[in-house]
């Protein structure tokens, strides 16, 4: 089989080539960047591509399989950049795929899709998906959603529906994306958190990022189809975060936390603006039946462990050899991060997570 791979150098992308080049049913990979990473990876072809502007036809023909995970999660300033590449972008990788005669197209969806839902129980795939409205990501993740159910009939199409995802070598991007240059990573160290916010309705899920990739490999090389929740186990919530630890709880209402989020954000003190909170406690509790029963997926990594991971690598300023991942040019461009947001620095972080 050969594969081609959109996004292919960020934290999920180098999971899913990473899973992709060991099973020996795939031949050769194709993995689309806008910027050339310097590692090498078994069967792995690199390309430099921008879905908004490049032709794909040439790319896509041959090819078995499209996994589509190109996405900007910054410059949040800057929505119509990041729609450029989210949803026109999307579109013309799904249409690219029909024009190529690619049989199957797995889409990178998430949780941020879903319109808001329950806390208290889970949700299975038929939950409306239409998006969160005060968050960017979650608008765009939505509206691709609605472009690709225009391509049903045409190709095999599979969405994966995902929690949050981590793994250590993602830290140095996360950082960017989402705490900015002047989050002290000391504060990080597990011993040190000794306080915990309990806000109303603050429950989420998460995923390893190599869990998912396996999601991706299953994906490919079964026959399914339609969309598939990925999450792991235990839901994090404020008695999950007290107990991993060893923290008091401090009950906070949810619109103090909002408005300090949002003044930072104008302020241009970090770079995640108030709509990720509002993703955070509004989407539902994914019900993961259907992807452990149809695909066969079970997540070697549960959610603590990822987010362990995920603390340990900012702490330590871990990222791998790609531009989204790299932890180079950290310290210069932290500056430049407080000017124009982390998407102006070197090493722009606008793949998927």
């Amino acid at each position: 089989m050969r594969v081609v791979v959109t996004g292919a150098t960020g934290n999920v992308g180098t999971s899913v080539i990473e899973a992709l080049a060991g099973d020996g049913r795939i031949g050769s990979l194709v993995g689309l960047a806008r910027r050339l990473p310097s590692i090498v990876q078994p069967k792995t072809t690199w390309t430099a591509a921008d879905v908004s502007t490049d032709d794909l036809v040439p790319i896509f023909r041959g090819a078995d399989a499209v996994v589509h995970l190109a996405w900007r999660i910054q410059p949040s300033r800057d929505e119509p950049t990041m729609r450029r590449t989210n949803v026109y972008g999307s579109e013309r990788v799904f249409r690219a795929t029909v024009a190529a005669g690619v049989p199957a197209l797995i889409y990178a969806s998430s949780v941020g899709a879903y319109s808001p839902g329950p806390k208290d129980r889970r949700v299975d795939e038929s939950w409306p998906t239409g998006g969160i409205v005060t968050s960017a990501y979650s608008r765009h993740k939505s509206e691709v959603e609605r472009l690709l159910d225009a391509f049903e009939g045409n190709v095999r199409i599979v969405r994966l529906r995902k929690a949050l995802i981590f793994k250590r070598e993602a830290a140095t991007e996360i950082r960017r994306l989402f705490l900015g240059p002047l989050f002290p990573a000391s504060l990080l160290r597990p011993q040190l958190i000794r306080f915990v916010p309990r806000i109303p309705r603050l429950r989420f899920q998460v995923v390893h990022s190599r869990d998912v990739g396996e999601a991706y490999r299953l994906a490919i090389i079964g026959d399914s189809h339609g969309a598939f929740n990925i999450a792991a186990e235990p839901v994090i919530d404020p008695d999950e975060l007290s107990d991993m630890f060893g923290a008091w709880q401090v009950p906070v209402s949810a619109w103090p936390v909002r408005a300090l989020l949002s003044a930072a954000w104008r302020l241009r003190l970090q770079p995640s603006d108030a709509g990720w909170l509002d993703l955070a406690l509004q989407t539902p509790l994914l019900d993961t039946a259907r992807a452990r029963g149809e695909l066969g997926w079970i997540p070697r990594h549960s959610s603590r462990a990822a987010l362990f991971e995920l603390l340990e690598g900012m702490r330590r300023g871990i990222g791998a050899d790609t531009p989204p991942l790299s932890p180079s040019g950290r310290a210069w461009s932290g500056v430049r991060e407080l000017e124009t947001g982390p998407a102006s620095s070197r090493y722009r972080p606008d793949r998927a997570l």
